[in-house]
C-alpha cells in the first residue's frame, strides 16, 4: 500500500483529508514542529495547530513544546487496534446488508398481519409505554382500562394521549370509566357511540389495529412506518375523533399551551392572531432538507392553508390539505408544517405556545 493508499483508508476509517495528510507525513518524519510539518504535507499552516490538536485528542500523536510546538507520532497499537475493529465491524455491516437486500420489500418489520388480538394488544402496549410525542387510541373501555399503565408511562413522558373510546349506540355515558380515571393517563378523551376498531398510533411511526368485533374478518396489523401511519392518522382523525363528543379535557388553558397536530394550533390560534396578539411559539421537528432534529422559539407571524379562511375556527376539511406556520425567528422567517411536510422549512412534531401577552 502506497502513502496515497494509505491516506484513503484513514480516510474511510475516521480521519479527515487534512489529518490523514499529516498523519501520514508525521509517520515519515517521526516527528517534527508544526511548521515543519505543514511544510511537509498538504496542510496550510493557519490550520496545522487545529489539526494536530484532533489528531491528539483521537490518540494518534501527542504534541510537546520544544521553543515552538512539536508533534509526534504515538506506539501505534491503540490506533491499529481501532482500525481493526472498524474493520470487522465493516465486514459484518457488509454481511448484514446483503442479508437484507435479500429479504422480501415488505417484511415483517415494516408490516406483520396476525391472527390474534392479544398480540395485537400487547404490541400496542409496548409502543404506548415508549411513546415521547404522540398516542391516538381507539378503544372500548376494556381495552382503556388495560392499556392505562402504559398510557400513564406515556403521559409522564410528555406525550399527547389522545383516546377516542367507542361503544354501542344504545350504551349509555354511564358504561365509560369515571373521569378520574383519565387523570395522569390521557390530555383529551371523546366518545363514539359506534363499534370502531382497535388502533394505536404512536410518535407518528407505528400502528397497531384490528378491525371491530362485529366484523366478519379477524385479524390485526402491525405497521412499522411513517407513511402507512399517516395514513391511519387521518382515518383516526375524520372518523374516531373530529366530530365525537370531548369526555375529558386536561389541556390547559394559559401557556405553556402543547400540540402535536399543526392543524390544531392552527385552528386555535388563528383567531388569536387575527385579533393582533402576539404569539410565541417553541417549534420541535426535523429539517426538511436534512432530516436533522431542530428546535427554536420565535413569533408567530401567520397561518396559511389550502381551504378558504372561515370567521372562528376553520372546519377540518378546511386544513386537509397544506397547513402551514410563518415564524419570525430574530428577523428570520422560517415556514413550519406538521406530518408530512415537505414544501415548509420544517416538520414540527411538537408546537408550544408560551405566551399569548
Amino acid at each position: 500500500m502506497d502513502t496515497a493508499e494509505l491516506r484513503r483508508a484513514l480516510e474511510d476509517a475516521e480521519l479527515s483529508q487534512y489529518q490523514a495528510d499529516a498523519y501520514t507525513a508525521l509517520l515519515r518524519l517521526g516527528s517534527a514542529s508544526a511548521t515543519e510539518l505543514a511544510d511537509a504535507c498538504s496542510v496550510p499552516t493557519a490550520r496545522i495547530y487545529d489539526v494536530l490538536r484532533d489528531l491528539e485528542a483521537k490518540g494518534y500523536i501527542e504534541t510537546y513544546e520544544q521553543d515552538s510546538l512539536h508533534a509526534r507520532a504515538n506506539e501505534p497499537q491503540a490506533v491499529l487496534t481501532s482500525l481493526r475493529g472498524k474493520a470487522e465491524r465493516f465486514t459484518a455491516a457488509a454481511a448484514e446488508i446483503e442479508e437484507r437486500w435479500e429479504q422480501p420489500a415488505v417484511d415483517d418489520h415494516m408490516v406483520s398481519i396476525v391472527k390474534r388480538f392479544e398480540t395485537v394488544f400487547d404490541r400496542a402496549r409496548d409502543i404506548v409505554r415508549e411513546a415521547e410525542t404522540e398516542v391516538q387510541v381507539s378503544a372500548t373501555a376494556e381495552q382503556f382500562r388495560r392499556l392505562r399503565p402504559a398510557l400513564s408511562a406515556a403521559y409522564d413522558n410528555g406525550a399527547v394521549v389522545s383516546v377516542s373510546l367507542h361503544t354501542d349506540s344504545e350504551t349509555t355515558p354511564d358504561a365509560l370509566p369515571e373521569a378520574r380515571a383519565y387523570e395522569g393517563v390521557a390530555t383529551e378523551v371523546r366518545h363514539r357511540r359506534l363499534p370502531a376498531p382497535f388502533i394505536v398510533l404512536v410518535d407518528r411511526s407505528q400502528t397497531c389495529f384490528t378491525p371491530h368485533a362485529r366484523s366478519v374478518n379477524r385479524y390485526g396489523v402491525l405497521v412499522d412506518d411513517y407513511t402507512l401511519t399517516y395514513v391511519f392518522h387521518w382515518y383516526f382523525q375524520t372518523c374516531l375523533w373530529e366530530v365525537w363528543e370531548t369526555v375529558f379535557d386536561a389541556r390547559p388553558t394559559e401557556p405553556p399551551l402543547v400540540y402535536a397536530d399543526i392543524r390544531r394550533f392552527v385552528r386555535e390560534m388563528e383567531p388569536l392572531l387575527d385579533d393582533g396578539a402576539t404569539i410565541q411559539v417553541r417549534v420541535e421537528g426535523f429539517d426538511t432538507q436534512n432530516g436533522e432534529a431542530t428546535s427554536f422559539t420565535g413569533t408567530l407571524v401567520d397561518v396559511s392553508y389550502a381551504g378558504t379562511s372561515t370567521n372562528g375556527e376553520p372546519p377540518l376539511s378546511q386544513l386537509a390539505g397544506e397547513t402551514a406556520l410563518t415564524v419570525d425567528v430574530d428577523g428570520e422567517t422560517r415556514t413550519v408544517g406538521g406530518w408530512g411536510a415537505v414544501v415548509e422549512d420544517i416538520e414540527a412534531n411538537r408546537l408550544t405556545v408560551e405566551s399569548v401577552p
